[in-house]
């Protein structure tokens, strides 16, 4: 059997039913959920009216968005680092041996311009 959402507005009349003095059992029986939801929900939506509900949820859903979009900013950070270090690394490398063969200059060139393209794109993506 799928569980019943409740609205906001359902929530805070059973609040406000609670606070006229009925127990939470009943409200709870007439609704069809346990006392403790019916607590669970005083304790979240006490002193609101259904405006201010309305506007919890929707702060939730987006801080819910942007917490997910941090997270994924975060793992493209982290990859656009890992390749710059990899491509130091490899730059490095290839100026050790560049240096051997005496062509340092057509070797390193273009490691740097790719370096520094990463870099500018690492930094757009934070500052933004």
């Amino acid at each position: 059997m799928k569980k019943r959402e409740f609205t906001e507005e359902e929530k805070i009349a059973a609040i406000r039913q609670m606070e006229a003095g009925r127990p939470a059992a009943e409200v709870g029986r007439e609704l069809g959920v346990s006392k403790h939801a019916v607590y669970a929900w005083k304790a979240k939506y006490r002193g609101m009216d259904a405006n201010e509900a309305r506007r919890l949820r929707q702060l939730e859903e987006e801080n819910r968005r942007l917490k997910a979009l941090v997270a994924n900013l975060s793992l493209d950070k982290e990859v656009l680092k890992a390749v710059i270090e990899k491509n130091v690394w490899s730059a490095a490398c290839l100026q050790a041996s560049a240096a051997m063969a005496g062509g340092l200059r057509k070797c390193i060139r273009p490691l740097v311009g790719r370096v520094a393209r990463a870099t500018m794109s690492i930094r757009a993506c934070l500052s933004s």
